[in-house]
């Protein structure tokens, strides 16, 4: 059976500051909330050896479906902090609340409670904060409970000195178990493995993919790779398959990893464009998002790979509306079970731009050659509809079904980019091929 797989944005929503990370939160109470963080850099007076300073904001954000003519998201906060890095929910709820947790620019992991009012509005409070050391930047976190565990509520962080930290929670207060210098340079991101959470992973600007078991302490590392010929940026262990990592790096690969055997990738697939960010989806355990920095965001279906095939893992989707640096993307678990409407053949310029109530609109006919892109006019309607979509290649749909199951799926994504400070919300559409169906 062929497929058809479609992008469409829903708001695009201008950051004001450089914008590098989004995040849906996982909790079920608050799957609606959407958190998105900044990075400015600053040079007093514009002078090119004066003192940087950075600085940031985090926005929190609800979803909301009222209707074509309202934009689904509104704005409940926004807070001037240092420059973010970094932004992840943990997964279960701390004390009965969602937690969010911020990698500063000023070397501190901060973290956040989603508070609700009783006029039923909700906000972030100031929980905690630690500093894992003076003069550098938090560039990373991670929590131990991607698969939804709670009994252990650990975080993992990596900063500008090449060094990770462990950090625990207890009664609402970070403490630091454990530091060590893990890369020679900037260490860009950290993990856990989300099936073993005393084995941590570690990728730097040496180039290096690191392991480490919390149980023998941090002396040497349980393996080291060096398969990635750049700095490696990102890292996701699937919650869903025991052993399977995820990789990217600036040399524009994802590689795809059985913990068991580090020697050798599963799979290897250039993407274009340094991969900043990895998201599994949260309930689809063959589905990989993608940050391509110089090459917009891209769905991959990693099914064959993980089952033993050879061959790099087919693309079934892409959202190229961003205009600058790929840098921060995120699943969420809010369900659109309504189909995408459909409107006639729209006869507006292909592309214009309009600003109502914060939020901004783009009508945009895609010039992708291999995914039908489009947006969302004032109306509701997407454009274009009346422009035929080139199906992707059949090796990228040819008997492919997200995890085997559902006759068709549609999913709601975040995405950031850096210099056009713009936020992204959208949804992907992967639907039998009707057509097809009929014949």
């Amino acid at each position: 059976m062929a497929w058809k797989s479609r992008t469409r944005s829903l708001q695009v929503f201008d950051t004001e500051l450089s914008a590098d990370t989004v995040e849906w939160c996982p909790v079920p109470s608050s799957h609606d909330i959407l958190a998105c963080g900044t990075y400015q850099l600053q040079r007093e007076g514009g002078e090119e050896d004066a003192t940087p300073t950075r600085t940031g904001r985090l926005y929190l954000f609800e979803f909301k479906r009222e209707g074509p003519m309202s934009p689904p998201l509104t704005e409940l906060q926004r807070m001037d902090t240092a420059a973010i890095l970094d932004l992840k929910w943990c997964h279960v709820p701390v004390s009965e609340k969602a937690l969010l947790g911020m990698a500063a620019a000023t070397g501190e992991l901060q973290l956040y409670t989603l508070s609700g009012s009783q006029e039923g509005g909700r906000s972030l409070q100031a929980l905690s904060s630690l500093e894992v050391g003076a003069e550098r930047l938090a560039l990373s976190l991670d929590w131990s409970t991607g698969r939804k565990d709670s009994s252990d509520v650990r975080v993992v962080c990596s900063d500008s000195a090449g060094c990770v930290s462990v950090l625990s929670l207890a009664e609402g207060a970070l403490m630091a178990l454990s530091q060590w210098k893990a890369h020679d340079f900037e260490a860009w991101i950290s993990a856990f493995s989300y099936w073993d959470t005393q084995l941590v992973y570690s990728g730097g600007d040496d180039c290096k993919l690191k392991g480490w078991d919390l149980r023998v302490g941090p002396s040497s590392p349980t393996f080291t790779s060096k398969r990635h010929s750049m700095g490696v940026c990102s890292i996701h262990s699937n919650p869903h398959r025991e052993h399977i990592l995820a990789t990217g790096s600036y040399d524009e690969q994802i590689l795809l990893w059985d913990g068991r055997n580090m020697r050798q990738p599963l799979s290897e697939n250039h993407v274009g464009g340094g991969v900043w960010r990895l998201k599994w989806h949260p309930a689809h355990q063959h589905l990989l998002l993608a940050a391509c920095m110089h090459n917009d965001f891209h769905i991959l279906h990693c099914q064959q790979a993980l089952e033993g095939s050879e061959g790099a893992c087919p693309v079934v989707a892409s959202y190229i509306l961003h205009n600058s640096l790929a840098y921060g993307a995120d699943w969420s678990n809010v369900s659109l079970e309504d189909p995408a409407p459909c409107s006639p053949p729209a006869t507006e310029p292909k592309e214009s731009r309009t600003e109502s109530g914060g939020h901004l609109r783009i009508q945009y006919e895609s010039p992708t050659a291999s995914f039908d892109t489009s947006l969302e006019d004032d109306a509701g309607r997407y454009i274009p509809e009346g422009t035929a979509a080139p199906s992707p290649t059949p090796a990228a749909v040819s008997a492919l079904n997200p995890d085997g199951d559902a006759p068709s799926m549609s999913c709601l994504l975040a995405s950031c980019s850096f210099y056009d400070h713009m936020l992204h919300v959208w949804r992907w559409d992967w639907t039998p091929d009707e057509a097809q169906q009929e014949s």
